[in-house]
């Protein structure tokens, strides 16, 4: 956990440089803290969890490699609060460093007449071993793996593993062997895998951007670990291009809401394709909406209390009348009495094949998918009719409100479309 730390000696003055192990006298005790660097916060807005070990006064701080949201920490009980299985997971973690520490300085007290704080780190640094890109890799696909459910998705866990056969072929196909040590990979090392994707499976830009995002994260774990100095993508820039996003106007919705469907099938479809419209909420949250996620708000109406399963963060959305209606349509669907789920959706696969014969019907020239009705809430729905884009972010569920200023920015163009057309006819 240890090997090859970057962290910086960080001693306090005027301490006594060694200590003097003095049998049937004083036992000397290390002490071990855990601390939130807040100031070294993710993306993500985790933040990575160090230890601080002090020795008769003396002390040095190294990352443990767990990463945390401040929500989350008991500053004054030095771990996680609650009993979420999240917290489970990294108050062992912390348990075991622990352990390591104890057990560092027991052999260091066991072997040495005399020995400095300095002592006590590297006996925690060693010994250093040559450890696989690959094999890093596996272990963030194993700790995914134990959090599918709590705040990874099984698509992301997917993606993570699709994006480590694609780095292991670049490692194959460039250096004709299985694995690369983690150490050695730098900026030429990236710069050629983005060659070999964009050449060997004509991926566009921004599914490069994942598999460069899913190896950052993986080195940026060897960092926590202390496999590596520095994550070479401190260099490395990735572009992601903004891409076309489809979104009906109100035109278009109301269109698809009062068109008139002979089949049970279709049917089916449009209502929850247009209830996704007015409540943003993507597949994963329509797929197990239930009477539990429908709370009454101070303001007296109807809201969906949700944790989107891609970003683990709780949405709240008030309940829209059209989305009401549709809710009561199929409040004594048979679906209901037996999951207890409030809509009767098929997999994402078969909602978006039909979805494409509703477009046909509707005579609709445009892609018509489940995640087109979360880009329309988003756009034609709020921020079209002036809801601030914080309340829209929020609802949405987004890490990022930079993430929400790109539906803000296709309002924008097509505001700025209409007014030349108008201009145009003036």
């Amino acid at each position: 956990m240890f090997s090859n730390c970057p962290i910086k000696g960080n001693f306090e003055k005027g301490t006594r440089p060694f200590f003097v192990k003095q049998k049937m006298l004083i036992k000397m005790r290390v002490t071990v803290n855990f601390q939130l660097k807040k100031s070294k916060a993710r993306e993500d807005d985790k933040c990575p969890v160090y230890l601080r070990c002090t020795l008769d006064g003396e002390r040095f701080e190294l990352s443990t490699g767990i990463f945390i949201l401040p929500d989350l920490w008991s500053s004054g009980r030095q771990e996680p609060r609650g009993k979420t299985e999240e917290a489970l997971v990294v108050k062992n973690r912390l348990g075991k460093v622990a352990t390591q520490v104890q057990d560092a300085f027991n052999l260091l007290e066991s072997t040495e007449e005399h020995f400095t704080i300095f002592d006590l780190k590297e006996k925690l640094l060693s010994p250093k071993k040559k450890v696989g890109l690959i094999s890093v890799f596996d272990s963030v696909i194993k700790d995914i793996e134990a959090r599918v459910g709590v705040d990874y998705s099984q698509g992301t866990l997917k993606h993570y593993k699709t994006s480590r056969e694609r780095i292991k072929g670049f490692i194959s196909f460039q250096f004709k062997r299985q694995e690369f040590p983690v150490s050695s990979v730098d900026y030429g090392f990236i710069n050629a895998m983005d060659v070999y994707l964009k050449q060997k499976f004509r991926v566009k830009p921004n599914t490069a951007v994942t598999y460069h995002k899913h190896l950052k994260k993986v080195l940026n774990t060897a960092v926590g670990l202390n496999y590596i100095n520095a994550n070479p993508y401190e260099r490395f820039k990735v572009v992601r291009n903004e891409s076309h996003r489809d979104y009906l106007t109100l035109q278009e919705l109301d269109k698809i809401r009062r068109k008139g469907i002979s089949t049970q099938r279709l049917g089916l479809v449009r209502d929850i394709f247009v209830f996704a419209c007015y409540t943003g909420l993507g597949y994963a949250e329509l797929k197990k909406l239930s009477r539990e996620h429908i709370h009454l708000g101070d303001d007296g109406n109807e809201w969906i209390v949700i944790d989107r399963n891609k970003t683990d963060i709780r949405c709240r959305i008030p309940l829209l009348d059209q989305a009401k209606d549709i809710l009561k349509k199929y409040e004594r669907h048979p679906v209901f009495g037996i999951t207890g789920k409030l809509l009767p959706i098929n997999s994402n696969q078969k909602m978006n094949e039909y979805l494409k014969e509703l477009a046909a019907i509707c005579k609709i020239d445009k892609n018509l998918t489940m995640h087109v009705s979360r880009h329309t809430f988003a756009t034609s729905v709020t921020l079209t009719n002036g809801v601030p884009i914080e309340t829209v972010s929020s609802m949405l569920g987004h890490t990022s409100i930079k993430t929400t200023q790109i539906y803000a920015r296709i309002v924008d163009k097509k505001i700025s479309e209409d007014m030349k057309k108008l201009n145009a006819i003036l």
